[in-house]
């Protein structure tokens, strides 16, 4: 079946020991806005009422985020 969204974003959080204020903070590097209460939705079980599915837009974002984050930020290019 493969993994979604979802367990990517899950599995990132686990290994990298990020809190929902880290995620929060890590989206903000990439002037993305995500709330604690979208990420709880993302966490949650598949059956849970208030699960929603992470989109690649916000994977996406979180990603090039956590780049940024563990890299620092891309230097700028000589003309």
């Amino acid at each position: 079946m493969g993994l979604t969204n979802n367990d990517i974003f899950k599995k990132l959080r686990v290994a990298h020991k990020l809190r929902d204020h880290d995620i929060v903070e890590i989206c903000k590097l990439v002037d993305f806005k995500v709330s604690k209460s979208e990420l709880g939705a993302f966490f949650r079980k598949e059956d849970h009422p208030k699960y929603m599915e992470c989109g690649d837009q916000i994977l996406r974002n979180f990603l090039n985020g956590l780049i940024v984050h563990l890299r620092g930020p891309m230097p700028p290019k000589k003309p």
